[in-house]
């Protein structure tokens, strides 16, 4: 397992009250019982842990092109961003 998707899925079952064993790349927030203000802490926790920002809107979610359809997704999509930014 790759340092940054180990890291972000400590984040996410820490915030979902989680084992982080418990939590896969095919996992859905929902599936982890993540509401959309465990999204929110998620996403904030996520952006301190890899000193970026991360283009989310929490009001319409469809807009950002941030895909959280699953934590591989949103592990793919943050280390794009941890790319650029030391590109």
């Amino acid at each position: 397992m790759d340092a940054v998707q180990d890291r972000v899925i400590r984040i996410i079952a820490e915030q979902a009250l989680l084992d982080p064993a418990d939590v896969t790349p095919q996992s859905t927030l929902e599936e982890l019982g993540i509401d959309s203000l465990g999204l929110v802490e998620s996403i904030f926790a996520i952006e301190e842990a890899f000193d970026i920002s991360i283009p989310f809107n929490a009001n319409d979610p469809s807009a950002s092109n941030f895909d959280i359809s699953s934590v591989g997704s949103i592990t793919a999509a943050i280390e794009d961003l941890v790319a650029q930014k030391t590109a």
